[in-house]
């Protein structure tokens, strides 16, 4: 489905990415660990045009390295950053709306299905977006990025500062977006979550990738943990 190779970018003169090669298959999730700073968020938005790719980035076979952000969303690809970028004066449900492609065509996903999922949300449907707290504006961002039916969403550190019980509603989530068939790039600083939920998992270290493989190779390397994930 994605397919990435070589892929290099800089910021002014820093080298952030340097040759990263991976790839997500269909429906699947794949989670990219690594401390903070080795460049993961840095891929993330080099995929989606965000930061400019120098490489091949290969979409359902079409190259997309170059394209626009939005013809990047428009191909089916959805983005959910870190930093919770929800409009805070909007009400919980237009926030969703804006996630739409097209006003009222929705596709694997809807406000019923948002609102099941997590019924605070639904609580407060018609309640300014800014007053929730940090961890039901997270749930926010991801499922508006969900209202736009992406085939694959990549998902930046979407547990950081979530208190536990959240942490598990972002797991549950996660493997509910995977059954309706869509595939996740998960960011993502906690190992057992990524381990729990993950079919294949990237280490990244000084803007490479220096392992791959499945939760349970990764569990019995020891060396590539203690160099590359514990503090």
């Amino acid at each position: 489905m994605l397919i990435v190779r070589g892929l290099n970018a800089f910021y002014g003169k820093s080298h952030i990415l340097q040759g990263v090669d991976l790839e997500i298959n269909e429906g699947e999730i794949v989670s990219l660990l690594g401390r903070n700073g080795v460049g993961r968020s840095t891929t993330c938005k080099a995929i989606m045009g965000l930061v400019a790719p120098h490489g091949e980035i290969s979409f359902r076979g079409r190259e997309i390295a170059g394209l626009r952000p939005d013809q990047i969303v428009h191909a089916g690809i959805g983005y959910v950053p870190e930093d919770r970028q929800i409009f805070p004066t909007l009400t919980v449900k237009q926030n969703l709306e804006l996630g739409l492609k097209r006003a009222n065509v929705f596709g694997r996903w809807n406000f019923d299905d948002v609102f099941k999922l997590f019924p605070n949300l639904g609580e407060r449907r018609d309640n300014p977006a800014g007053v929730l707290s940090g961890g039901e504006q997270q749930m926010l961002t991801m499922c508006r990025t969900l209202m736009g039916d992406p085939d694959l969403v990549l998902i930046d550190e979407p547990t950081e500062g979530l208190a536990p019980k959240l942490v598990e509603q972002v797991g549950e989530l996660l493997n509910e977006i995977s059954r309706r068939g869509v595939a996740i790039l998960l960011v993502e600083q906690k190992l057992t979550i990524a381990l729990k939920i993950s079919k294949r998992l990237y280490v990244m270290g000084h803007g490479r990738i220096v392992f791959e493989g499945d939760p349970s190779a990764l569990a019995a390397n020891e060396g590539i943990r203690k160099e590359w994930l514990e503090v």
